[in-house]
């Protein structure tokens, strides 16, 4: 499909480009066609106009700067005089010839395709003077004048391919991501609900066998409740990622105390961290507000805590940080003890499903809390990164925010 896609950019840009060195190379044929007729018609006038000079049928006019010789009609359409030096003269019956032609176009000027002659019809006191010009400069520079529209043209098409082909692959790019990311995101989501189900038909199977007692038949009950519960929270994760990617998880935004929403954020995992024998401190400046969504900042401090919580090393200290800036800005960070983060996967743990070590057991997690944290500071304009040094790891969400 992507390949598909990459071909069809290519063909409408370069049908655009033809189309547009077609039009361009035409108008400066079709402009430069009509100049060059429209001199060689000015000088045929001027010829026309000067006086005429029977007895000095050689003697050029000083603007002439084509091959042209003159005809000089009496009242009743006899050849009177010839005038020009660029052609013989002498043969009668062929001026004749050329005259009839003339005559049988009924037409003040026009082209005489057999002898490559224009000419141009200018009546005057004595009869008429018809003036012949030598086209084949004019359409030699037509001709040469294609050739090098066309070697351009083809030169600029070779060009414009290889561009388009850059081009192609540039603009496809974020969709082959995209496209590569969606595929990666159905196989691990579908991963994810694998086990869950697995474990769910099987312990419906069990439950089915007259051959195990009360007890046995609860703890399958269990098993499948607590499974069940597990696919729940996963598809509402899912299901809030999917809202963040259509836009549809825009809540209204209006001013609300920051401050007093992370400090009672907190309350709930100060035993937490207790109880797995972790220090916590926090540093709240008071005041702060930020113009959005509190149910779904609430959110991203909870995801920001659990995270710590589950990846903190034992007998360490959690230490929670809000302090103002800058004038418009606040910042958030939640720091943790732990295994150092290499700096290449400090990015990488926003990604949906990803895990730095797919072998540990599992914690009750999915890999989607940091992806849905990222999607709701970004709503809020703001931004989340990581850091780890020195066996400490730390998040910081930076947020639009003010001291009131």
């Amino acid at each position: 499909m992507l390949k598909r896609l990459r071909l069809r950019f290519v063909l409408v840009i370069m049908v655009l480009v033809t189309g547009m060195l077609c039009l361009i190379f035409g108008l400066v044929y079709h402009f430069t066609q009509e100049n060059l007729e429209a001199e060689s018609l000015n000088m045929m006038r001027n010829v026309a106009s000067a006086p005429p000079h029977p007895d000095r049928p050689g003697e050029p006019t000083p603007q002439v700067k084509l091959p042209y010789f003159t005809i000089q009609l009496g009242p009743h359409g006899e050849l009177v005089a010839t005038g020009g030096g660029y052609y013989d003269l002498s043969d009668e019956a062929f001026l004749r010839t050329l005259v009839a032609a003339v005559l049988e176009q009924d037409a003040q000027t026009g082209l005489l395709e057999r002898y490559s002659l224009r000419f141009c019809r200018v009546p005057n006191p004595m009869g008429e003077s018809l003036v012949f010009a030598d086209i084949t400069s004019e359409r030699s520079t037509l001709h040469h004048l294609a050739r090098s529209c066309v070697l351009i043209g083809v030169l600029c098409l070779l060009g414009f391919l290889g561009i388009s082909l850059l081009l192609a692959r540039w603009t496809v790019k974020p969709v082959e991501t995209a496209w590569r990311q969606q595929r990666q995101f159905v196989a691990d989501a579908s991963h994810e609900l694998k086990t869950p189900l697995t474990v769910i038909m099987t312990n419906a199977e069990l439950l089915q066998s007259p051959s195990y007692d009360a007890a046995s038949r609860a703890q399958f009950s269990r098993s499948i409740l607590t499974m069940t519960q597990q696919m729940r929270s996963l598809v509402e994760r899912l299901l809030t990622l999917a809202q963040a990617d259509s836009g549809q998880n825009k809540a209204p935004f209006q001013p609300f105390d920051f401050s007093a929403l992370v400090a009672d954020a907190l309350l709930p995992f100060e035993p937490v961290f207790f109880e797995k024998g972790l220090t916590f401190s926090s540093q709240v400046q008071e005041g702060i507000t930020v113009n959005g969504n509190a149910q779904q900042l609430q959110q991203v401090i909870d995801i920001l805590l659990d995270n710590a919580q589950k990846y903190a090393s034992s007998e360490g200290e959690v230490c929670v940080s809000l302090q103002q800036t800058g004038k418009h800005s606040c910042l958030l960070s939640v720091s943790n003890p732990g295994e150092t983060i290499p700096a290449a996967e400090l990015k990488n743990i926003f990604k949906r499903f990803y895990r730095l070590d797919e072998a540990r057991q599992r914690d009750g997690g999915f890999g989607l809390g940091l992806s849905i944290a990222e999607q709701l500071v970004q709503a809020h304009h703001g931004r989340i990164w990581a850091e780890s040094r020195a066996g400490v790891v730390r998040f910081f969400v930076e947020l639009p925010g003010r001291v009131s």
